[in-house]
C-alpha cells in the first residue's frame, strides 16, 4: 500500500513538473498576450544598449583579430556576443513593436497610415542593419543603427510622451 501511495505521488510530481516547464518557456517572452504592461521607452532605451555593445563587440573583435593564433577562445566569444545582441536588438524589433505595439492602420486615413508605414520602414531598417552588423565589423552599421534608432524614438513618441518621460528622467 505504501508503494502504490509512493507511486503516486511520484507521478504527481512528474506530471506537475512537465507542466511548469511546459509553460514556464511560454511565460518568459513579453508578451504575446494583452497583459498591459509595457514599457515602450524602455524597449527603446534596450535597443540602444543592445548598439553599444556590439559596437564594443566588433572593436574587441579587431583588436584581438591581430593575433588570432593567440586570441582565437576570445574572439570566437565577442563574435558570439556580437551575435546575440544583434538577434536580441532584432526580437525587440518584431515581437514586440512589430508584432505587438504597431498597431495596423486604414489606409484612408492618408496621415495616420503615413506615419505607420514611417514605423514599419524605421524597424524593417533596424532589422536589416542588426544582421548587416552581425556579418561584419564595420562599425557603419552600428552608426546607421543609433541613427534609425534616434528616428524611430522620434517617429514613435508624440509630444505628450515624451514630456511625460522627461518628467520620470528628473
Amino acid at each position: 500500500m505504501k508503494n502504490i501511495e509512493k507511486m503516486r505521488k511520484s507521478i504527481l510530481l512528474i506530471v506537475l513538473t512537465a507542466a511548469f516547464i511546459s509553460l514556464s518557456s511560454s511565460l518568459q517572452a513579453h508578451c504575446q498576450i494583452p497583459c498591459g504592461i509595457f514599457n515602450d521607452h524602455l524597449r527603446v532605451k534596450l535597443m540602444s544598449e543592445h548598439v553599444t555593445t556590439i559596437e564594443k563587440s566588433m572593436k574587441f573583435i579587431d583588436k584581438l583579430s591581430k593575433d588570432p593564433a593567440s586570441n582565437m577562445n576570445q574572439i570566437v566569444r565577442w563574435v558570439n556576443n556580437k551575435n546575440d545582441h544583434a538577434d536580441e536588438l532584432t526580437e525587440i524589433v518584431t515581437y514586440y513593436f512589430l508584432a505587438q505595439r504597431i498597431k495596423i492602420i486604414d489606409s484612408s486615413d492618408k496621415a495616420a497610415f503615413a506615419d505607420y508605414q514611417q514605423k514599419l520602414s524605421l524597424l524593417h531598417q533596424i532589422m536589416v542593419y542588426s544582421m548587416k552588423a552581425k556579418q561584419t565589423t564595420d562599425l557603419q552599421n552600428t552608426d546607421k543603427l543609433r541613427t534609425l534608432i534616434a528616428d524611430f524614438d522620434k517617429a514613435y513618441f508624440n509630444e505628450r510622451d515624451k514630456k511625460h518621460l522627461e518628467s520620470h528622467e528628473k
